[in-house]
């Protein structure tokens, strides 16, 4: 993984020549992620993935939405967030000028899991016809996890935890800090969670067992989320050649 290419690099003149169909548009967040991890953790993951896809399938890469829908995670210092009828906006706004300069489909690659209305936004785009995709879903979160040989699930592992770790310990395994395998903290039972946030549930801001990661789960996961974006890409009915 090259570390100055987090944010494409590529010139007008590499976007004419590759002429994609399909543009991958990362949204991450700005919110806390314990003290052990970047406020921007969210952001890079859906920028490695995003990378990852693009690369493999030759798809035009924009740059990330950095700031989206963390008022669960408000309580902490370093959140920052948008309405969800901005992030709303943004995302259609993009996919309407990317359809503009030649790119008809749109994935939006979400690192955020409070970004519910990026759910809504593909539903709608969608009505007449495929157009633009979210990815991973939670299927192809938990095929990552089972392919990563990951210990905990989705649920239990929600913020912070084995999965998020592993991918920064694979990617960039200089942003996370020391203290990481200290920080584990279980909390199941969430059923409140949009009336109490995050803070209702933990005080560190993790949920789920960082202590657990490693760098070669990370890589698993990552491998096993490149494959899966093909079926995304034939649901839109835009299968370009691989590169091998």
């Amino acid at each position: 993984m090259a570390r100055d290419r987090l944010l494409t690099t590529a010139t007008s003149g590499d976007e004419r020549r590759r002429g994609a169909r399909l543009a991958v548009l990362p949204v991450g967040s700005c919110e806390q992620h314990g003290d052990h991890l970047p406020l921007t953790t969210d952001a890079i993951i859906a920028c490695v993935i995003a990378r990852a896809i693009s690369d493999e399938y030759d798809l035009w890469l924009l740059p990330p939405i950095t700031i989206s829908c963390s008022h669960e995670h408000s309580a902490w210092p370093g959140t920052v967030s948008i309405s969800a009828r901005t992030l709303h906006q943004v995302v259609n706004d993009i996919a309407d000028s990317a359809r503009q300069a030649g790119a008809d489909k749109l994935a939006v690659v979400n690192g955020h899991g409070g970004n519910y209305v990026l759910s809504n936004i593909v539903q709608e785009a969608n009505v007449a016809g495929p157009r633009m995709t979210l990815f991973p879903t939670r299927d192809d979160w938990n095929d990552a996890r089972k392919h990563g040989g990951l210990t905990t699930s989705g649920h239990e592992d929600m913020h912070g935890g084995e999965l998020e770790v592993s991918i920064l310990l694979h990617a960039y395994p200089e942003l996370v800090r020391e203290g990481i395998e200290d920080s584990d903290h279980d909390a199941e039972d969430r059923r409140y969670m949009a009336v109490l946030g995050l803070r209702g549930y933990t005080t560190t801001g993790i949920i789920g067992r960082p202590s657990l990661a490693t760098a070669e789960k990370g890589k698993a996961a990552l491998k096993s989320l490149t494959l899966s974006f093909a079926g995304h890409l034939k649901a839109l009915d835009c299968v370009p050649e691989r590169n091998d």
